[in-house]
Order: C-alpha cells, then structure tokens, then sequence
C-alpha cells in the first residue's frame, strides 16, 4: 500500500497558521497532513496545492508566489524525507532513494490574471497540475458551485432551504469556459501541465474534453449518483474521463459523500467513501478512480482524521469485496500512469 494523493490544502493551511502567528510546520503539526503522518499512512506522493481565495487577498499572484516560497521553504527543511517532482523520472528516483514525492500544484486558475506568461512561469516554478476553476468565475470559466449565488441563496428569509438545495444540486450545463480559458487549457497540454477540472462547471468539462488530446484529472472529486452535490461528476462525466484515460481523486469531504438536510451536521464516513468509489468503478471502469482527499481544505472528518488514517481506510475497502490488486490502482497505481503519460517527456 502506497498512497499518491492528487490534492490537499496543507500549505494554504500553514501559511494562514504563520500568519496568526502559530506554530506551524510540514514536518508536524495538527493539521491534517504533515510528514510523520504521511509516512505512517506509507505515503509514495502528495500533490500540494497552492490553493488562493480570490476574495480574501488582495492580489493573487502576489499570494500563489507567498505560498509557493513556503512550499519550498518546508520541502527544502524535509528533504531527507521529501522531495519535489517536476518528471516521472523525479518520482522513480525518489522512490529508489526510500523519499517520499511531492508534487505542486494550484487551485484556482484565476491567479493568472488570464497571463499565459504567467502560466508558463508556474510551470517554470514547478507547478505540475492547476485546477482551473474554484468557487468563483474567474476569468477562465464558470464553476458549478458559485460562492456568490450560494451566499445569496443562504440569505433568503424563509427559503433558504429549498435555494440552498437548488444552488448544491444544479449544474451549470450553459456557462464554461471563456475564450482566455481555453487558450490556457490548450498551453497546459503544450507545457506537460496537468489540466484538473475539479469544481468546474458541467459545460467546462466537456469544452476541456474536446480541447485535449491527453489525460486529465478530477483531482478531489466524487460521482454525483451517489451524492447529488454539483461537485461531483455524472456518470456521463465519468465514462467520458475514463475514456480519456483521466482519473478522478476520490474526495474526502463529507458533503460530497452524502447529502443531509439543510443545516443539520455531516459527519462524513468511510463507508460512504467506498460507495463512491464502488459506484466509479461501476460506471468507469476500475482505472479512471484514485485519491483526492482534499484534506486541510476540508473540516476534519470523525473516521479519516488525517494521513495517518489511510490504513484504516485501506482496511474498509478489503473487507468491503475490492481486492489488493485493485486497492492498490485507486491508492496510487492508476494515477501514477496518467502521470507517467503526461509528465515523461518533460
């Protein structure tokens, strides 16, 4: 059992700590992922997100490069356990020298500004992977989930309720991505870039399935069958992921796992995990699923308290019928291929 994770918010989460003046450290920490916990939960690969609320800084670009000079100021102090990938060689002698891998990403395409020079210097710094869209439209295209709307919808006197369902349930088959938007998807594939189309709206996803040629991810999200949440992919999303040969990170997050009445808490479980993932399997085929635990970007769930939880997990999938061959495809083996496709000739 190793464990390649597609997406966490780790780094965001240590910098708002520092910033509070907190202690806060990659090697050990209360957070849901630092480097003791991952190496208890036999960790291979991290995908680190440079994640950026595009309404709670005042410049975006500013605040991707704060997070990226503390992502390499934390691998540099671990690096005898930890070390950055930018190729699948990078990952191969990493594992051969008994470090764990990290990967860099960013989630929320819009710290771009709509720059292509400013992709290409992510690109130049490491990133690997960029999740296009987050919760608002962002210049690139619109997401599923709109903060704006949601806010509106959670303020309406005696409807909040049924608006709030309506905003978590509906996708937006009419809005994807701009033209900018576009451009940025067909540079991504030029560079070696990963395209991730977590939270992006039902007509992005499919305006990015007609503009690649190679694989792409979902990094952090679950099959919306299951869980009717927008964040999550319809069938018909994951049939044509699987085709590509995309993978999409099972998410963590227990309001992606199951839907409760508005207002009433979610305590998330592992047995809702294993549905998503038994229902993907079902719909897309046993290689298009991995991990996207989205942890430190989530509240902290009762049953998956962190990465050194991941054993337990491992366990509910056996006992649930999944055998090791194919546990070890959704902890790693499937999204370790998609990467040694995209990632070798760079």
């Amino acid at each position: 059992m190793k464990v390649v994770d597609m997406h966490c918010d780790t780094i965001s989460e240590l910098l708002k700590r520092k910033r509070e003046g907190k202690a806060a450290a990659l090697r050990e920490n209360d957070c849901h992922v630092d480097i003791l916990k991952m190496k208890k939960g036999k960790y291979l690969l991290q995908n680190f997100a440079l994640f950026v609320d595009m309404e709670a800084c005042t410049d975006a670009w500013e605040e991707v490069q704060a997070l990226l000079a503390l992502y390499k100021q934390e691998i540099a102090a671990n690096h005898e356990q930890i070390m950055p990938v930018l190729t699948w060689s990078d990952i191969e002698q990493n594992q051969k020298k008994g470090r764990m891998s990290a990967m860099l990403t960013v989630e929320e395409g819009g710290v771009c500004g709509g720059s292509l020079e400013k992709l290409e210097k992510l690109y130049g710094q490491g990133v690997r992977m960029l999740t296009l869209l987050w919760n608002y439209p962002n210049g690139l295209g619109y997401p599923n989930l709109n903060r704006h709307k949601g806010r509106a919808a959670r303020q309406s006197a005696g409807e909040a309720e049924r608006l709030v369902q309506q905003y978590l349930n509906t996708p937006d088959t009419e809005n994807g991505l701009t033209d900018r938007g576009a451009l940025f998807v067909e540079r991504m594939e030029e560079l070696g870039m990963i395209v991730d189309v977590s939270h992006m709206s039902d007509a992005g996803f499919y305006q990015v399935l007609s503009l690649t040629r190679k694989p792409f991810v979902a990094s952090h999200s679950n099959a919306r069958a299951v869980c009717p949440c927008v964040r999550n992919m319809s069938d018909d999303m994951i049939r044509a992921l699987a085709e590509r040969g995309g993978v999409m990170g099972l998410n963590f997050c227990a309001d992606f796992l199951t839907q409760v009445p508005y207002g009433e808490e979610n305590p998330g479980s592992i047995a809702a995990v294993v549905n998503h993932a038994r229902h993907i399997v079902k719909v897309g085929g046993m290689e298009c699923i991995g991990l996207g635990s989205d942890f430190d970007g989530i509240d902290t769930h009762r049953e998956l308290t962190g990465a050194d939880s991941m054993e337990r997990l491992w366990n509910a999938f056996k006992e649930s019928g999944f055998k090791e061959s194919q546990i070890d495809k959704i902890w790693g083996g499937n999204v370790l291929r998609l990467y040694k496709e995209v990632l070798c000739a760079n």
